[in-house]
């Protein structure tokens, strides 16, 4: 399953990539969670994630990758019971005066639980990590 989610914000692309190399950006990427930075080392930043989804709580672990070029890679530590793989990404380009943010995800459930099930829950999640994130870095 793969999504992604593109917005525009009126800041240009340096100003937006130094925003979320901030530790309050990424752990506002998970606004109705409680989410801590737990280890940074060299250019990965990891964040432990505490959260209710599908009338469960859970904890999940994410690896952030920050790339030479601005960009920031994203993984899950699939442990769990649902995700036998999540991954993503956090891109910036030039769009006029501004930038366009883009944030890409692919993932593979587990064998028995149907991506179907998932992709609802999953939309809902990227649409508040961008709106999150767009208020991040509009805020400055």
């Amino acid at each position: 399953m793969r999504m992604d989610k593109s917005f525009e914000v009126e800041r240009d692309r340096d100003h937006s990539v130094e925003v979320v190399g901030r530790e309050e950006t990424l752990v506002a990427l998970f606004p109705e969670a409680r989410a801590e930075i737990v280890e940074r080392k060299g250019d990965r930043v990891t964040a432990r994630i505490h959260y209710n989804a599908l009338g469960r709580q859970g904890v999940a672990t994410f690896h952030f990758d920050y790339l030479m070029d601005g960009s920031v890679r994203f993984e899950k530590v699939c442990d769990g019971n649902v995700w036998k793989q999540l991954c993503g990404e956090l891109s910036f380009d030039d769009a006029g005066d501004g930038c366009c943010v883009t944030i890409e995800m692919e993932g593979h459930t587990k064998g028995l639980v149907p991506e179907f099930t998932i992709r609802g829950p999953m939309r809902e999640q990227l649409e508040q990590m961008a709106e999150a994130l767009q208020r991040k870095i509009e805020e400055g």
